[in-house]
């Protein structure tokens, strides 16, 4: 035993229970004011843990008076533990509730956009399914963190919704415009097409210089008589806010029962299998040409326009020409023997086939 400790023990021995206490209140001021020096968490290390429970234990709930290495609550814990058995530390759980399930919160995003159901509909499913081990505020946190609006969709949802809910029964229209070489010098053509939305198929109406109200009311019977040959019949028309659709054009087309819908105005996305088959025909066809008039101008779409909805493949329809773009799937042939190529506007068009 160190000799500093010895003569500490018996003057210990030699004490009164008041001087003893005395002893042990001044011990712990002295401690307090050494601790006072030191970092403000003191680690204990399982040792030093061991020892204090060692002379700790004995004390009861009277270590509650004197203890300040750690509080009183630890000291108790660390005993509790002992007698358990569980002397290695819990890991910690990170604070508040456990997160929600990843497949459930799928399960609930899928379900909001899918349907564009409110949170307490959605809710409602779940339990359906028996997984109602979830709370409204959940649901309602899951939405609000992908971005989603907990409140029901209203209305006729987004524009986007509108389109892939109507394709069938949906086209659009718009004009392009190509300059042209006349005998009174250059002057602007104008042509009108119609696209259904869901085959990509297009038909040009007309070309004219100057699409006036007779003239757009004629394009009108002409599409009123080309849709009445239609499988399904059109419903929907989006144009964009371009004076030239008149109001007799419109009123032609309502009164066969075609319901126009305007897009909002310089919004072009809003209209966008018309816009990109402008690019298309431009790009593919009228930039490599130089027109002299509006009969040269209807010729080449007259040529183009066939190609492109019977023999050119579309990638938005897997890759394929129009006509089989909806059969479930195309048959694999074996190799032919000979290859041919049909070539038209001076070999602009190239249509490959098998030989006969």
């Amino acid at each position: 035993m160190p000799r500093f400790f010895k003569p500490l023990f018996l003057l210990l021995a030699r004490l009164s229970d008041r001087q003893l206490a005395n002893v042990v209140q001044y011990l712990k001021t002295e401690n307090e004011i050494l601790r006072a020096r030191l970092p403000e968490r003191l680690v204990v290390t399982p040792k030093e843990r061991q020892r204090l429970m060692k002379f700790g234990r004995p004390l009861g709930s009277k270590i509650k008076e004197f203890i300040s290495i750690v509080s009183p609550s630890t000291f108790l814990r660390w005993l509790r533990e002992e007698r358990v058995g569980k002397h290695a530390r819990k890991p910690k759980r990170a604070p508040g509730r456990p997160r929600t399930d990843n497949d459930l919160r799928d399960l609930v995003l899928r379900l909001a956009r899918e349907n564009g159901w409110g949170y307490t509909r959605i809710l409602g499913e779940l339990m359906k399914l028996g997984l109602g081990n979830i709370c409204r505020s959940t649901v309602v946190n899951i939405l609000k963190e992908a971005g989603l609006d907990p409140g029901p969709l209203r209305g006729e949802g987004t524009w986007d919704d509108f389109i892939h809910r109507h394709m069938a029964t949906l086209w659009a229209c718009d004009f392009f415009s190509v300059r042209s070489w006349t005998i009174g010098g250059m002057v602007d053509l104008y042509v009108v097409f119609f696209i259904h939305v869901d085959s990509r198929r297009v038909i040009v109406s007309g070309v004219s210089a100057n699409p006036d109200d007779i003239w757009m009311k004629q394009q009108a019977r002409n599409m009123a008589i080309q849709w009445g040959d239609e499988t399904v019949a059109p419903r929907y028309l989006i144009h964009d806010r371009d004076t030239k659709f008149t109001a007799g054009f419109k009123a032609i087309l309502r009164s066969e029962g075609v319901e126009m819908v305007p897009t909002c105005a310089k919004a072009p996305n809003m209209n966008p299998y018309a816009e990109r088959f402008v690019q298309t025909v431009k790009t593919e066809c009228l930039d490599h040409f130089v027109f002299f008039g509006d009969k040269h101008l209807q010729h080449v779409l007259d040529e183009w326009i066939p190609h492109y909805n019977r023999q050119r493949p579309h990638q938005s329809k897997g890759n394929v020409p129009l006509p089989v773009a909806d059969l479930p799937e195309l048959p694999i042939l074996p190799f032919p023997a000979k290859i041919e190529c049909d070539q038209k506007l001076g070999g602009l068009i190239k249509h490959y086939r098998r030989a006969a």
